[in-house]
C-alpha cells in the first residue's frame, strides 16, 4: 500500500472518529453545537489550601444553599485520604475533612454547578428567620451613642421604611469623610464599612445580615468572596453593596453563605486560605435535566474536560485554541508561501495578542523588537560566544519591558502593561534570529520575515479569538482530529506556492 493511500486512510479515520464523537456528545448527551439558545452552566470551584501541624487536622467549610433565582444542581468534594462529612447549624450546611496524620502541604477541592432560572423561588428564603436580639452598642461611650442616635434620627425621617433607611445609611456612609461622627467611630472602633453600616441597621432594630458571594463570570480565577448586606422589611428581603447602595437586580450573583460567621475554620493546620473559580459551560434548556443525570454515568463525560479542576479547565480553554492557529500557518506557509521568523511563532504571538489586544500587541512587538535590534548590533561587537549572546538578549529584553512598563504606567498608558504577557525567550530569540538575517541577507529579508510573522500572527488572532471556535475546541476537543487531518493533508502538498506563482508569472508568458 502506498503512503499516499495510507495517508488518505489515516486522515479520513481521524476525521470519522472525531465527527462520530462530536455528533454523539451532541445527539445523545445534549451538548450543543453552537453556543446560542442555551443554558449557561457555571462550575465553582472552592480551592481550600493549608498546611499541617503535628495534631490531626479538621476543616470546616461553609457551602452555599439554594436562592431565589438560581438553582443548584450538583455539588461534589476532592480530598484524597480524608474523612468527609456534611452537617448542618443554625448558619447553614458546612462540609467537614477530618484526617489524623497529614504531612506537606495539603489542598481540598469542593466544587458545586448553578444555573441561573428566573422561575427557581423558595418561599422559606421570603420568610421572616427567627428575630435577632437588637444590637446594643455596649463597647460604645454614651457620647458616641447620643451622636448615633441622632445620626440615625435624621436617616428615619428621610426614610419610609426598612430598606429606604438602609439605602440613606449606606449613602451617608459613603460620604464619610464629611461626617466626623463617622469617622470617628471608624478610627476608635477599627471598623471596617460594612460592619459599621451593619452594626447601625441592627442598633436601629432593623433584620440585617451578612451575606457573601461573587458574580457568576466565566474564566474568572483566584476569586475572594465579596461582603454584601441584606435587610428584611416584614415581606421581602432586600440587598445593598457598600458602594453601589441598592442593587435592583443581582440574578448573577450567587450567595455562598448567608448570615454566618466564617467560612473557612480549621484545627491542626496552619496558613488556611480558600480561593474560588469560576468557568462556564452551555447546555440547552431543553436537554438540561436529561443532560445532568447522563454526566454521572457517561465515560465521554467522566473523561472530558470537565472533570479537572476548574483553574485547569481555564487554562485548557487557551492551549485548545492552539491547534487552530497552527492551521492557519500551516496553510498561509506551506499554500501560500509567507515566510516567517521562526515556524510557530506566530502562534505564540497571537496568545499575546489575545491577551493585549491586536493594536496594542503589534506596537508593543514593534517596538521591542525594534530596541532590541539595537543593542544587539551593539552586542554583536562583543565578540560573544551563542549562549552568552543569547542570555543577554534574554536580560536586555526583560529591561526593556520594564522600562516600557515603568514609563507607560506614569503616562497613564495602561494598555502597555500587558506588555508581561510576550512570551521573553521568543522574543530574545525573535531579536537574535533578524540580527543575524540582517548581517547575512540585508534588511530586506528581515522585513519580509517580520511582516510575514504579524501578518500570519494577526490572522491566527482572529482565528483563535472566533467565539464559535472557541467553544467547539473546548467542549468538542475531539473536533482537532478534524483539524490534525487537515494539518497532515497540508503536509504532503509539494506544489507551487501561490506566492512562487505570481513570482514566476512573467517566466510563464514569455514561455
Amino acid at each position: 500500500m502506498s503512503s499516499k493511500i495510507q495517508i488518505a486512510l489515516f486522515t479520513v479515520l481521524l476525521s470519522v472518529i472525531g465527527i462520530s464523537i462530536a455528533w454523539y456528545k451532541s445527539s445523545v448527551l445534549g451538548v450543543p453545537f453552537v453556543p446560542h439558545d442555551t443554558t449557561s452552566i457555571y462550575r465553582i470551584g472552592a480551592k481550600i489550601t493549608f498546611k499541617p501541624t503535628d495534631n490531626p487536622v479538621l476543616v470546616s467549610f461553609a457551602i452555599p444553599s439554594e436562592q431565589n433565582g438560581i438553582k443548584i444542581i450538583s455539588s461534589d468534594a476532592a480530598s484524597q485520604g480524608y474523612g468527609y462529612n456534611l452537617k448542618n447549624d443554625k448558619n447553614g450546611q458546612r462540609a467537614e475533612w477530618a484526617k489524623r496524620e497529614v504531612s506537606g502541604d495539603q489542598t481540598l477541592f469542593f466544587n458545586t454547578d448553578v444555573v441561573i432560572d428566573k422561575n427557581h423561588q423558595l418561599a422559606s428564603i421570603q420568610m421572616l428567620p427567627q428575630p435577632l436580639p437588637k444590637e446594643e452598642l455596649n463597647e460604645w461611650d454614651e457620647a458616641t451613642k447620643k451622636s448615633a442616635d441622632s445620626f440615625l434620627k435624621d436617616i428615619y425621617n428621610h426614610s419610609a421604611d426598612a430598606h429606604s433607611f438602609a439605602a440613606e445609611l449606606i449613602k451617608k456612609v459613603n460620604n464619610h469623610k464629611d461626617s466626623q461622627l463617622i469617622n470617628l467611630i471608624l478610627d476608635k472602633y477599627n471598623y471596617s464599612l460594612i460592619k459599621f453600616t451593619y452594626k447601625l441597621l441592627r442598633y436601629q432594630g432593623i433584620h440585617t445580615r451578612i451575606v457573601k458571594g461573587f458574580p457568576l463570570e466565566d474564566g474568572r480565577s483566584n476569586l475572594r468572596l465579596e461582603s454584601l448586606l441584606e435587610t428584611f422589611n416584614g415581606k421581602n428581603w432586600q440587598m445593598f453593596s457598600i458602594k453601589l447602595g441598592k442593587i435592583e437586580k443581582a440574578e448573577n450573583f450567587f450567595v455562598w453563605q448567608r448570615g454566618g460567621i466564617s467560612i473557612l475554620d480549621s484545627e491542626g493546620t496552619k496558613k488556611a486560605k480558600v480561593r474560588f473559580s469560576i468557568v462556564e459551560r452551555n447546555v440547552p434548556t431543553s436537554s438540561l435535566a436529561l443532560d445532568e443525570s447522563l454526566k454521572k454515568g457517561a465515560a465521554l463525560i467522566d473523561f472530558s474536560l470537565f472533570s479537572l479542576p476548574i483553574s485547569e479547565q481555564n487554562a485548557f480553554k487557551h492551549i485548545l485554541l492552539v491547534p487552530i492557529g497552527a492551521l492557519v500557518v500551516a496553510f498561509l506557509r506551506i499554500i501560500i508561501g509567507l515566510k516567517t521568523s521562526g515556524t510557530f511563532m506566530p502562534i505564540l504571538l497571537a496568545l499575546a495578542f489575545m491577551e493585549t489586544q491586536l493594536v496594542t500587541g503589534l506596537i508593543l512587538f514593534v517596538s521591542i523588537v525594534g530596541v532590541g535590534l539595537v543593542i544587539r548590533s551593539y552586542l554583536s561587537h562583543l565578540n560573544l560566544l551563542l549562549v552568552a549572546r543569547i542570555s543577554a538578549v534574554v536580560i536586555v529584553v526583560i529591561g526593556i519591558m520594564s522600562v516600557f512598563s515603568i514609563v507607560s504606567h506614569k503616562l497613564g498608558i495602561e494598555e502597555v502593561l500587558t506588555i508581561t504577557f510576550f512570551p521573553m525567550i521568543i522574543l530574545a530569540w525573535t531579536i537574535e534570529r533578524m540580527s543575524i538575517l540582517w548581517e547575512e541577507e540585508g534588511a530586506k529579508e528581515v522585513y519580509l520575515q517580520g511582516g510575514g510573522s504579524l501578518f500570519v500572527a494577526s490572522l491566527a488572532y482572529f482565528a483563535m479569538s472566533n467565539g464559535t471556535l472557541a467553544y467547539l475546541s473546548f467542549n468538542f476537543p475531539e473536533l482537532l482530529l478534524v483539524v490534525l487531518s487537515l494539518v497532515i493533508v497540508l503536509g504532503r502538498y509539494s506544489g507551487y506556492r501561490i506566492l512562487e506563482l505570481v513570482r514566476f508569472k512573467s517566466q510563464v508568458k514569455d514561455s
